[in-house]
């Protein structure tokens, strides 16, 4: 599908503009409210493309400016899901949160983000990528008082997936990713059904898929937790073999600044990679050349064609200067490397 030799993209969200929501926060409220709610969330939709594209990022996306969450926004517009009924649970072993009950059969009454796609699919002839939470990160921020198993819940939700998958891609969508975070820590259940799971959520789609395997928004339970798994993060290790074998087109996840070992990608080889060369836990705004030098030595492991240059997750809570600046800092790492292995 894509020409361009190490297309840039984004692992999902932007910075939200102020007048939208709260800057600088994450899963902040909406400013605004009814038919002004809807046209905000447009004209943040059309910046955040804007910003993109002056950036110079090759395959785009919403910048996640319609979702409030990543998993929650999705989960509210599901049938047996109680929001006012509400339990705390640990989420991914790191930090407590209080979350909404599943009392009922889990199904979709109606597209999610079907319409959004079609405003940002109306906006731009280039390549677009869309968002979805993954089926094991949605049940890591439930509590089920239903299903009372986590694989069946998982399996209802890759269906619901499923079909909204299949409404993105007829609404033009090029790349579809699965957010999945879990994958780094419930490493038995994503080889034992995680992995089928997600695969029952792309079933009969043409377009390419993304799963994206990160180690956190730059929250202070994620670096906390970060500072815990010692010198050397090898949870990839886990799951990639599996992934390797697996549908899924792309594997998207965290290198830029973290103790991931490189070689681990020879894991997955033969798969497409979206190599994250840019860090989102911190402020500091990434010089080309550091980008540059992640995804050199990326290669020794992706072939060229392969490599996607991106973003380690997303960059809502950063300050929207910051987010501009790393967008082009990506795409100027990315253009370095392009040089070099056209010269070869």
């Amino acid at each position: 599908m894509m020409k361009t030799l190490l297309p840039t993209s984004t692992a999902g969200s932007l910075p939200k503009p102020l007048w939208l929501a709260q800057p600088e926060t994450l899963w902040s409220p909406w400013k605004l409210e009814g038919d002004e709610l809807i046209h905000g969330k447009q004209d943040a939709l059309r910046l955040s493309l804007q910003e993109q594209q002056y950036a110079g990022i090759d395959i785009v996306s919403d910048g996640e400016q319609t979702r409030q969450h990543f998993v929650t926004t999705f989960i509210e517009n599901l049938n047996g899901v109680d929001f006012e009924k509400r339990e705390t649970v640990r989420i991914r072993n790191r930090y407590d949160a209080s979350v909404p009950t599943v009392v009922g059969p889990v199904s979709r009454q109606k597209p999610v983000f079907v319409e959004d796609a079609k405003f940002l699919r109306q906006q731009t002839t280039q390549p677009i990528k869309w968002a979805l939470p993954g089926p094991m990160t949605m049940i890591d921020t439930l509590y089920d008082d239903h299903y009372k198993s986590r694989e069946k819940l998982a399996w209802e939700f890759a269906k619901i997936l499923n079909e909204e998958a299949k409404e993105l891609e007829a609404a033009g969508v090029d790349i579809i990713q699965f957010d999945e975070p879990a994958f780094n820590v419930f490493f038995e259940e994503v080889n034992a059904w995680g992995i089928a799971c997600l695969e029952r959520a792309i079933e009969g789609l043409k377009c390419e898929t993304v799963v994206h395997i990160c180690y956190g928004y730059g929250i202070k339970a994620n670096t906390d937790w970060k500072k815990t798994l010692g010198s050397e993060w090898r949870q990839y290790e886990e799951v990639f073999p599996k992934l390797q074998e697996s549908n899924i087109d792309i594997i998207s996840l965290e290198c830029h600044n973290s103790h991931v070992p490189m070689e681990l990608l020879e894991l997955i080889r033969g798969k497409k990679v979206m190599v994250g060369a840019i860090d989102v836990a911190k402020h500091r705004i990434e010089t080309p050349e550091e980008v540059a030098n992640t995804l050199r030595n990326a290669l020794q492991y992706v072939d060229a064609d392969k490599l996607y240059p991106c973003t380690n997750c997303g960059m809502a809570p950063l300050p929207r200067e910051v987010a501009t600046g790393k967008l082009n800092a990506l795409a100027a790492g990315a253009e370095i490397v392009r040089q070099e292995l056209r010269a070869v």
